[in-house]
């Protein structure tokens, strides 16, 4: 009789027969290893740029500058300079391939007269030698833009090796001298267009106006000159007294009497740029000022003008946030002397129309100055005169018959006297005079009636005297 045995357990080596038998398969142990193999590979190259950029942390340094900084400019126009060459390869190494031009001219009546071209590094990368070290130069165009002015935003970005990192500093000032050389004798006037809320430079800079040709009344440029110079010395007695270090000054009179000259002058006196905001230009706000005055360009003049404008619009803040298409009255004190109001400035308020200020505004604080620059007189005329004739009227001769002769016209007060009418020149329309009579003094005497105010002719003919 037979007895039936148990079965027998599979051994270990029998139970992972079908995981060996996979492994043998060939068509699974060749897609395995290229997974392992691409998995090595990935994890490789992920090592090998953790480790390049490690690598490039340590031994690289890189410098951006965007095109809203000043020294943007700078640095484009210091690589545009002329370099030795070198060798042959270092030639062919830093020599640029892509350029860009910027061309700058004057011209009289739309008529070009003199042009200059100047190419700059172009977008792209490439390498420069500076003082025996290398390095490289990314200029890039980015794909975001101003949202004000719908400008593209621009960068430069400099590499070289952080062992060598003092070069930026050496490059910088050299870009910063340069740029300081290229207006020396120049006025910068920024002014700022449209919607901006940034400072602009306002064409190319103007060479700067002497102040001995703007002809004020005897006195009064002398005693704003001498303001200004202590007030630029005494910013130390404003800290110590807790005094806001700046500086208020109204000139006020009719058009044509030099307002705006002397102050462009005064400028180039000082070394100042000049920045300009017309007050009655539509879209000029109130925020739109207040955030420009607070980031005045440095060393520069502040120049208001029509500063009467700002009396116009007195509306409030409506319900929609509209308070008018210019600047109010508000606004402006708040801009010249609230809370958030810069220091360090000198600003100048000119206006045709005093009259239409209110006192608030003429307070110390926000006017510290207000000077009256009127109609010519007498003074103004006899030195405007030698200006124009004085190396043909030796003896003075023909001074006197004009001066004489605006004294008939009662357009100017006799020497020691008062004038007997309202009646009144310019300092403008006198030099319109003597430069349509460029060398012809007797011209200019025959010609003085012809500085009656038009207004005052027309008058004449609807029946009121003028002076013979």
């Amino acid at each position: 009789m037979s007895t039936s045995q148990p079965p027998t357990p599979p051994s270990s080596a029998t139970s992972f027969l079908p995981l060996d038998a996979l492994f043998e398969n060939p068509v699974f142990a060749g897609g395995a290893g290229l997974a392992g193999l691409a998995a090595a590979a990935s994890l490789g190259r992920k090592s090998i740029i953790l480790g390049a950029g490690a690598l490039k942390r340590r031994l690289l340094v890189e410098v951006e500058i965007s095109k809203q900084d000043n020294s943007y400019g700078w640095l484009l126009a210091w690589m545009s300079l002329p370099r030795p060459t070198g060798g042959f390869i270092q030639s062919r190494m830093t020599r640029l391939h892509q350029l860009s031009m910027k061309t700058s001219s004057t011209s009289i009546f739309d008529k070009p007269r003199h042009a200059s071209f100047m190419l700059h590094a172009g977008y792209g990368r490439y390498f420069m030698r500076h003082k025996g070290v290398y390095f490289q130069v990314s200029r890039e165009k980015q794909s975001s833009s101003n949202m004000t002015t719908g400008e593209p935003h621009e960068t430069i970005t400099l590499t070289t090796l952080y062992a060598q990192r003092h070069l930026f500093e050496d490059i910088f000032r050299e870009a910063h001298e340069l740029a300081v050389e290229a207006q020396e004798g120049k006025t910068v006037m920024h002014t700022a267009q449209g919607h901006s809320m940034d400072w602009k430079p306002f064409g190319n800079p103007r060479k700067k106006r002497p102040l001995s040709s703007v002809i004020l009344d005897k006195g009064i440029k002398e005693r704003i000159v001498s303001d200004v110079k202590d007030f630029l010395d005494s910013q130390k007695w404003y800290v110590d007294r807790g005094i806001p270090y700046r500086r208020g000054y109204l000139l006020y009179g009719p058009p044509g009497s030099g307002k705006s000259s002397f102050i462009q002058s005064l400028a180039g006196e000082l070394d100042f740029g000049v920045s300009l905001i017309n007050l009655s230009e539509r879209g000029i706000t109130d925020d739109k000022l207040a955030m420009l005055l607070t980031k005045l360009p440095p060393r520069t003049i502040l120049l208001l003008e029509d500063a009467d404008a700002a009396f116009v619009n007195r509306r409030k803040t409506e319900s929609d946030g509209y308070n008018g298409a210019t600047v109010t009255f508000s606004g402006l004190l708040n801009a010249l002397d609230g809370v958030a109001a810069g220091e360090e400035r000198i600003a100048f308020l000119t206006t045709n129309h005093i009259d239409r200020l209110d006192e608030a505004l003429i307070r110390p604080g926000r006017v510290d100055l207000t000077v009256r620059i009127g109609q010519a007189t007498r003074y103004q005329a006899a030195e405007m005169w030698d200006r124009f004739y004085g190396d043909i009227d030796g003896d003075g001769a023909g001074r006197s018959r004009f001066l004489q002769r605006l004294e008939d016209l009662d357009l100017i007060a006799p020497e020691g006297g008062q004038k007997t009418s309202k009646m009144h020149t310019s300092t403008a329309a006198i030099q319109g005079l003597f430069l349509f009579n460029k060398n012809d003094m007797e011209g200019a005497i025959e010609q003085a009636p012809g500085l009656i105010p038009r207004i005052y002719e027309a008058e004449e003919h609807e029946g009121m005297r003028v002076p013979a």
